[in-house]
């Protein structure tokens, strides 16, 4: 039955169209690039490979032809989608090379062994990615250093590394993690290398709706720079969730 109209009569039967109106995502935008430029915070100007041609990675092989080493070496931009799903076991961590979009989204990738190093490089978005199983010093999930600019980490699952999961030092800035789970580790996001490091100045990171799930202390760990967190969850710490100091401003919500 339709509803009573505003004088207590019997309305018409709602249209299809009516219906859609009142639907809350009825504009949103479905293609594959609307990702790029949804950041929130500090990263929102990261645009990835917005520009670039889609790049299929079509083998689950460390490098070589149709890998992901292959696509994010690459100095053009690109849109990196998979055509596959499992585990890339790395020998070495994957250098991203500027405006990259590694979207993973519609498939289920894993990043064992390594991660990513986003080194002196701009404009990176990572999405719906795996990384686990780090071994060694100086092995990140993501590592963002030294000078890199415009980063958007959403929506991966980065856990069991030996060093950290997120780094972000060298000077780098304008990065964004949001809606990650960052799990079974030690030591989680540091931010601003050392009490030395005074080129750390210029860092500003946004951190939001991030799960860290036991992880016993850097939820972040903060030295200069600016940090914003907002509407984060941490379960089971360990030392501390969140530290900051020398000079680092860190809001949080």
């Amino acid at each position: 039955m339709a509803p009573p109209s505003s004088d207590g009569q019997l309305g018409s039967e709602p249209t299809m169209e009516d219906t859609k109106s009142l639907l809350p995502y009825r504009t949103a935008d479905s293609s594959l690039r609307a990702l790029a430029g949804q950041a929130e915070g500090f990263g929102r100007h990261a645009i990835g490979g917005l520009h670039g041609d889609v790049y299929h990675v079509t083998t689950l092989d460390d490098d070589g032809p149709g890998s992901l080493r292959e696509g994010c070496r690459r100095r053009e931009p690109l849109w990196i989608v998979f055509d596959v799903s499992g585990t890339i076991q790395l020998s070495s961590g994957v250098v991203v090379s500027s405006y990259k979009t590694i979207d993973g989204r519609g498939q289920r990738v894993r990043l064992r062994g390594w991660g990513l190093l986003l080194r002196e490089c701009e404009h990176v978005i990572v999405c719906a990615l795996e990384v686990e199983g780090g071994r060694g010093h100086d092995a990140d999930a993501v590592q963002i250093k030294p000078r890199s600019r415009h980063v958007w980490v959403d929506r991966c699952s980065l856990r069991g590394f030996e060093d950290g999961l997120v780094d972000v030092t060298g000077g780098s800035t304008d990065v964004t993690v949001s809606r990650c789970h960052l799990a079974a580790h030690d030591k989680a996001v540091l931010i601003g290398a050392s009490s030395a490091h005074v080129e750390d100045r210029c860092i500003r990171v946004t951190i939001h709706h991030c799960f860290f799930d036991g992880t016993r202390q850097r939820q972040p760990r903060v030295r200069f720079g600016r940090v914003h967190l907002y509407n984060n969850y941490t379960r089971d710490w360990g030392i501390y969730a969140v530290c900051a100091s020398v000079e680092s401003q860190a809001q949080t919500i």
